[in-house]
């Protein structure tokens, strides 16, 4: 099985087109499938399950649209934490929180101090999330521990920049996952997807079941991963 999972849940506002509803009607369904997929990685003992919830250029959409999201976020977060906790589940929000409401960034800060010290699944949630962002950060926290002389420039290898990356004390991304048939990387989890499968399903996320994720788990089995070898 793969150690880290990543999943890019597309397709939402589409699969609420075809219903004749509107997008914020395919987010909500979206969470069923979102129940579905953490189902799954814990049963199958999966370390880590990375979920692309909203991007950085995400506020780029309909303002309507954005509010009902973090209404959903706030619904989720009360909704399912408990849940989560009780079945060992470690939660981490991982994106530039500061441009939540406080009483969103106050939510998220008790959600991972409830589960904080669980031992199961780690849930990733990337809200507010990019790839540039990510890597962007990490270097300025190296560039500032050069500054203070806590560490040299030539202390600055891959693993230590991965160690000050969002995901930092996680393994790397064994399989990456896209649903709704679109083959585009998004700006997500660049750096932590340098050596990971890619899966695409054609499969809007509001409909990708725990037999789905077993077939991108049987598509990652049957790959040959060289690591850039030979």
């Amino acid at each position: 099985m793969p150690q880290h999972v990543a999943i890019i849940m597309d397709g939402n506002g589409r699969w609420a087109k075809q219903q004749g509803k509107l997008r914020i009607f395919g987010h909500q369904n979206g969470v069923k499938a979102v129940r579905a997929a953490v189902n799954f990685a814990a049963k199958h003992q999966i370390k880590v399950l990375t979920l692309y919830a909203f991007s950085s250029e995400n506020w780029n959409r309909p303002e309507a649209e954005v509010s009902a999201l973090m209404n959903l976020f706030m619904k989720a977060l009360d909704s399912e934490v408990k849940k989560l906790h009780k079945n060992n589940i470690r939660l981490k929000i991982i994106g530039n929180k500061s441009a939540f409401s406080n009483r969103l960034q106050q939510r998220i800060a008790e959600s991972e101090a409830l589960t904080a010290n669980n031992t199961g699944l780690t849930l990733n949630i990337a809200a507010n999330y990019g790839g540039y962002w990510d890597i962007i950060t990490a270097a300025q926290v190296l560039a500032e521990q050069v500054k203070n002389e806590q560490i040299s420039i030539a202390d600055i290898t891959p693993e230590r920049f991965q160690q000050a990356l969002v995901t930092g004390d996680q393994p790397q991304v064994d399989l990456l996952i896209r649903t709704s048939g679109e083959q585009r990387i998004s700006n997500f989890l660049l750096w932590q997807i340098a050596y990971a499968e890619l899966f695409f399903s054609p499969v809007l996320w509001p409909d990708f079941d725990e037999q789905h994720f077993a077939q991108a788990i049987e598509a990652y089995q049957q790959r040959d991963r060289r690591f850039g070898g030979c």
